[in-house]
């Protein structure tokens, strides 16, 4: 729509509502005639269209800046966030000034904010939504998030007392928020309804409530894919309505937010697949880490967030690469591959390919390396802490090694590393059975289950445990395997005749949203009896707010180091009232350290292109200046652990990593 005498462009074509918006339900009174009158549904539609305009009066003179939409807006945010809040509206909107952001065709591109784990990135997140949705009411925003995030979201809404429907569609529950009348007609109807569609039908009403107020929906990764429908095979099973929903998700939004947006970060899975199908260019992504393991997956997030961001990339050898291929994906990620392929390889031409690699992605990603919980915070001090495994332990890990398949090997080490006992949960392997009888029978490691001084690892940890509650403290334990943290679940209650929901507290990914909830309320509860609380790294370790603990045991070692920074950053976030003490316990001898020189690698290079933002040794600074360990003096000055402890790195740096285990 554009005014042929001032030429003045109100809405682009790329802003105007697909078809089936405008289809005044049909297709559902079609699909379900005879069963659910969809009719009643026409009261909700939105005559309105997908554009970020709509709701603004053109005519009205508007001047100032986003910052004076909430009274008083600066004094609640830190700099940091200052700083992201203008950027974000510098590239969502292309500024912060009202008037010349509502006639700006610049901006409407991605954007990443990668401030570290802790340093309030949902809060700005939520001031930005809110300030968005009253210069542009109709711009639908989408937060895709981890599942057991999205109560997360919910929760912080009602902490800041905004006054925007959320509407989560992964929960089945009415929130109270929906549209009456959506609500009325499903109440009717829903007998009628079949049953394999009364929860897309639930769902439905949640996404006309959505469609129709000044709301924000909240979606799950996995259930995205789910009714975003990228599966070839799936499409053809779907039904009309199945196609509407996904057409809606994938159209309709005006404004999408990927919470740990380093998630979808294979290209090729179905959720980035998904996600790259997204009509608006208005993409936010939120991650502390967006490094994870290599350079290829850093380009898929960044190419999610922004697809052309390669074109900015102006390497000398582009024409060559030009000539290579003309499909404009691959093209781009063959520069990619080419100015990243020799960084962290001491190659002549390193220095010059990463600083045009950090002006490439610059204007679109915003980094804070969390020197705000530096001078917030009591502080952080982290130790490596290498123990040698007993006797038996040793035995059992030399007859593992010979297993062939890396991915059980690494399994196995961990699960033995941690208590022998532990090999009954292997006993269904053949292979491992037959190599280690002439070692221990079954029936001996049955004996020693509840005995924790029989594995280093959970020796190591039941005293940190009594020697914690002494000073009253709270313990966080990770492991990314659950038979670990099912043994020492039973040895605590054996071995301090503590109680589950009491003293000891139990999370995984098989928790349902409300008692994960629950679980992180009685923790960071100052009044409540917990005393430890166990939890899966893969499902635990983001976006969850454990400041109740102050001593964050890492059980064993991931290949991926951002991980293993996430899972502490539950502790260490803003809102900590002590001073946190990190564990990471590693087996000698075992290929724990090999994965701990790879991470040490891989956060190197991350360091290389994100400056100091990732730099444990920067990050954790504060720890320098911190009081010694009392509780780590307290154990090494015992008989028992003297023997057991092979050696303690405090504080370490990349480079100490890499020397104590580079050799492996």
């Amino acid at each position: 729509m554009k005014c042929k005498f001032c030429s003045f462009l109100l809405l682009e074509i790329k802003d105007i509502s697909p078809p089936f918006m405008t289809d005044r339900f049909g297709k559902y009174e079609r699909q379900f005639s005879g069963i659910v009158d969809y009719s009643m549904f026409d009261g909700l539609h939105c005559e309105d269209s997908n554009n970020d305009m709509s709701g603004f009066d053109h005519s009205a003179e508007i001047e100032g800046t986003v910052w004076e939409i909430i009274p008083n807006l600066k004094t609640k945010l830190y700099p940091h966030q200052h700083e992201g809040f203008e950027f974000i509206w510098n590239n969502i909107a292309g500024g912060i000034y009202r008037d010349k952001s509502k006639n700006s065709s610049k901006g409407c591109g991605g954007c990443i904010i990668s401030h570290a784990p802790g340093t309030g990135k949902t809060l700005l997140t939520i001031v930005f939504l809110q300030t968005y949705l009253n210069e542009y009411p109709s711009c639908r925003p989408v937060i895709v998030a981890p599942r057991s995030m999205l109560l997360t979201w919910e929760a912080e809404f009602r902490k800041w007392k905004v006054d925007i429907p959320f509407h989560n569609l992964n929960t089945l529950d009415f929130s109270g928020k929906e549209k009456p009348k959506a609500i009325g007609l499903y109440e009717k109807f829903k007998l009628k309804v079949p049953c394999q569609d009364r929860a897309l039908a639930r769902r439905l009403v949640k996404l006309l409530s959505w469609k129709s107020d000044r709301g924000i929906l909240g979606i799950s990764y996995k259930l995205f894919v789910q009714l975003a429908v990228v599966d070839n095979e799936e499409k053809h099973k779907c039904t009309t309505l199945n196609k509407d929903v996904s057409k809606i998700l994938l159209e309709l939004p005006g404004l999408f937010v990927l919470d740990e947006g380093h998630t979808p970060r294979n290209d090729d899975t179905l959720i980035w697949k998904a996600l790259s199908r997204i009509k608006t260019e208005r993409r936010i992504i939120l991650s502390g880490t967006p490094f994870q393991n290599n350079f290829d997956e850093l380009f898929n997030t960044l190419y999610l967030v922004r697809p052309k961001f390669a074109e900015g990339i102006q390497s000398r050898h582009r024409v060559e690469v030009n000539k290579k291929c003309s499909d404009e994906g691959k093209e781009a990620k063959r520069k990619w591959a080419y100015l990243t392929g020799s960084i962290g390889k001491d190659d002549i031409y390193e220095a010059e390919k990463l600083r045009e690699l950090k002006a490439v992605i610059k204007p679109f990603v915003h980094v804070h390396n969390g020197r705000i919980l530096q001078t917030t915070l009591p502080g952080l001090r982290h130790s490596v802490v290498v123990l040698r495994p007993s006797d038996l332990q040793n035995r059992i890990l030399e007859r593992v090694k010979e297993t062939k398949n890396a991915l059980l090997r690494d399994y196995y080490v961990s699960l033995i590393s941690t208590h022998p006992s532990l090999l009954q949960q292997l006993s269904n392997k053949e292979d491992i059975k037959e190599k280690v009888s002439c070692i221990v029978s079954m029936d001996m490691l049955e004996r020693i289950r509840l005995k924790p001084d029989k594995g280093v690892k959970t020796k190591f940890l039941m005293e940190l445990l009594k020697l914690s509650g002494a000073l009253g403290e709270k313990v966080l334990v990770f492991s990314q395997y659950l038979e670990p943290l099912n043994l020492i679940v039973d040895q605590i209650k054996d071995f301090f005749k503590w109680k589950e929901m009491e003293e000891i507290l139990y999370m995984d990914g098989q928790c349902e949203m409300k008692q994960r909830q629950r679980v992180i309320n009685v923790f960071n509860d100052p009044t409540s009896k917990a005393r430890v609380l166990l939890a899966s790294t893969k499902a635990c370790s983001e976006g969850i707010n454990l400041v109740g603990g102050s001593r964050v045991v890492l059980l064993d070692v991931t290949w991926n180091p951002s991980v293993e920074r996430q899972a502490i950053c539950r502790a260490y976030r803003l809102g900590q009232q002590r001073m946190v003490y990190t564990y990471h316990v590693i087996s000698s001898g075992t290929m724990e350290g090999l994965k701990c020189y790879r991470q040490a690698e891989k956060d190197r290079l991350s360091e290389l292109l994100f400056s100091a933002s990732h730099r444990r040794d920067d990050h954790h600074k504060k720890g320098f200046n911190c009081p010694e360990d009392k509780i780590l003096e307290a154990m090494v000055g015992q008989e028992q652990f003297t023997s057991m402890i092979e050696k303690i790195i405090n504080e370490p740096k990349d480079s100490d990593l890499i020397v104590t285990y580079g050799g492996l």
